[in-house]
């Protein structure tokens, strides 16, 4: 796994030991990338259920203000700190080291919004999606600024809702077994 593109393009990053996490493949993270390179420009990037940190990094590799991590399993947080590490990335991102839901009550707050967030649990857990855009699209989430996209990876023959709360569903992109849809907070 590498980064696509960037000031880290081409640096090669490490994975998570096992086969409970499933990177983003370069191919999607390029394709991700095209569809948000006029927003990720000094954004703050949310990489929920980070795994490796790949997209994360890929986001602070194009330009992104910050990225912030949130990963539970041990063996995803060593990789994120190696690639961290090895990238010689010493500022502009946070790594909150629990799970996503804990992670998502912490950080809502006016003072810190992010402006995309990026989901991917493991495809087999569909409950983690219902409840993290559910919780993403709750009226008093505060944690997404004004035109915050919020993009989940999933598996093509999983078809998530089109409504969580304020999350309304605008795209889908499907490539390989994958999919990415795109939500952003409706006008309601």
């Amino acid at each position: 796994m590498r980064v696509i593109a960037g000031q880290y393009r081409s640096r090669v990053l490490v994975t998570p030991e096992g086969w409970k996490t499933r990177p983003t493949s370069d191919r999607l993270r390029e394709t991700l990338f095209n569809v948000l390179a006029p927003k990720i420009k000094g954004a703050v990037f949310l990489d929920l259920y980070a795994g490796s940190g790949a997209v994360g990094i890929e986001a602070l590799s194009r330009g992104a203000r910050e990225a912030i991590f949130v990963e539970q399993a041990q063996a995803a947080l060593k990789a994120i700190r190696a690639n961290l590490a090895s990238l010689s990335i010493r500022g502009g991102y946070a790594l909150e080291a629990c799970g996503v839901g804990a992670a998502l009550n912490r950080l809502s707050s006016p003072e810190r919004t992010a402006d995309i967030v990026f989901l991917d649990p493991p495809y087999e857990s569909a409950d983690e999606y219902e409840l993290t855009l559910s919780l993403l699209g709750g009226t008093s989430s505060g944690l997404l600024a004004a035109g915050a996209i919020v993009i989940a990876e999933h598996a093509k023959k999983i078809d998530l809702n089109e409504r969580y709360g304020d999350l309304l569903r605008y795209r889908v992109l499907k490539q390989g077994d994958a999919a990415l849809s795109f939500y952003s907070v409706s006008a309601a």
